[in-house]
């Protein structure tokens, strides 16, 4: 059961460090802010998860238990909120979207167009 378990452990660290690199070459890769935050955002949720959750397998303990838990709902509380105050920030002050993708918010926000900045967005220097 232990060597189970150990094996499973490290799977699970593995793939969290896997989705860790995959969201590394998102933001080498992606061409805006926007896709930038969405790849590390759901990135450090599920790789978080699955490394404390490996790591509990290698040493499993009702005390371990206990911090994993805290981990992953402070980690999934404190991402998401992180993740939509960059998206937000960026957006109101007038980041540009990769050219294709639909703006969404521009019909609510009055004197803006699709690929506009925000009309109160300081000037870029």
């Amino acid at each position: 059961m232990d060597t189970a378990m150990n094996v499973i452990g490290s799977l699970m660290i593995v793939l969290g460090a896997l989705v860790f690199l995959g969201a590394a070459l998102g933001l080498v890769r992606f061409p805006d802010p926007y896709t930038r935050i969405s790849a590390t955002g759901t990135a450090g949720g599920v790789g978080m998860i699955l490394l404390v959750v490996g790591a509990l397998l290698h040493m499993p303990s009702v005390a371990n238990v206990v911090k994993v838990v805290l981990i992953v709902v402070l980690q999934l509380g404190s991402a998401s909120v992180a993740t939509m105050a960059l998206a937000r920030s960026a957006y109101l002050t007038g980041v540009p979207m990769n050219p294709g993708h639909y703006d969404e918010l521009a019909e609510d926000t009055p004197g803006r167009e699709h690929g506009e900045p925000a009309p109160h967005a300081p000037d870029e220097v």
